[in-house]
């Protein structure tokens, strides 16, 4: 005769409420992590330092000296140049979520005391495609810079043009390489930082005619994707083709730096290329880290 022992009842208890964002998967070693502890760590992976995107909100912030960001106006439209079903519902449903006016951010701002146009491109607006709004506003800014004399760095991430604007978007590419030659052509620096991924016709034009062109670790840049330059010539790619560390070899690139290294690495190249500073300045970052420079 077996002596079967009773199951305990667990009674029900109220399930706990866990919000949806407070855990994420790293898409590189797979590890389950805090997502606070990812946004203290610059938006990058604790275990293995895989980098997550940053909004524009998060690198200027985290770039520039507080409260020295003056975005800069722009007057827009809404186009819709093939009359692409959705389309001008989708940017406006994306303007309200996010809060800014196109797939770029640009303003004038303090790098430690020294002055500069920066432009952020948004991987959430559209993957920072390159629209004919986005065109205007870079163009804006580049003349901007050139007219107050001010070096100009842009954070490049997209995934090309914008399909939904056919030809009008293409044309951006030289509309914003004119206004990058204008700036050149008045003796100005230009550095722009590639991020993952920079690709399409923004990695084609003005991603890559800067003066110093950086970019961050392990990002894909290229015209045409890995994935589609191989079905194309049907051979094997060699091993990390088409990312950052891959072009700074091949001389493509002039340098690779983390993120926590480039507010004092752009300094530093401000500094080399003779922008002074303006005044004494008191940066807090927004990772409850201060940093006060009186020199």
């Amino acid at each position: 005769m077996f002596n079967i022992k009773s199951k305990k009842k667990i009674k029900n208890k109220t399930p706990i409420d866990v919000p949806k964002d407070m855990f994420l998967k790293c898409k590189d070693c797979g590890k389950l992590i805090e997502s606070k502890a990812m946004i203290d760590n610059l938006n990058k992976c604790p275990e293995c330092d895989f980098y997550f995107p940053m909004t524009s909100i998060e690198r200027i912030n985290f770039l520039t000296d507080e409260n020295s960001f003056k975005k800069i106006k722009v007057k827009l439209h809404n186009v819709n140049p093939l009359g692409f079903d959705g389309y001008p519902e989708k940017v406006q449903n994306l303007k309200d979520t996010t809060g800014l006016d196109e797939a770029v951010n640009v303003g004038v701002a303090k790098i430690r005391g020294r002055k500069v146009v920066i432009g952020v491109m948004e991987h959430s607006f559209l993957l920072g495609s390159l629209s004919s709004q986005v065109g205007k506003i870079l163009v804006e800014g580049f003349d901007y810079a050139t007219d107050k004399k001010l070096p100009f760095i842009l954070y490049t991430v997209s995934g090309g043009a914008r399909m939904q604007e056919g030809i009008v978007s293409l044309m951006q590419m030289g509309t914003v390489s004119a206004a990058v030659k204008r700036h050149s052509n008045a003796g100005l620096l230009y550095i722009p930082i590639l991020t993952n991924p920079t690709t399409g016709g923004v990695s084609a034009s003005f991603a890559m005619l800067g003066d110093i062109i950086l970019a961050e670790p392990d990002a894909l840049i290229c015209f045409a994707g890995p994935r589609v330059i191989k079905e194309t010539i049907r051979q094997e790619l060699p091993e990390g083709f088409q990312k950052s560390e891959f072009l700074v070899e091949h001389g493509f690139l002039d340098g690779i730096v983390t993120r926590e290294n480039q507010r004092a690495y752009l300094s530093q190249l401000l500094k080399v290329h003779g922008v002074q500073k303006e005044k004494r300045w008191i940066h807090i970052k927004k990772y409850k880290q201060q940093e006060i420079q009186r020199d």
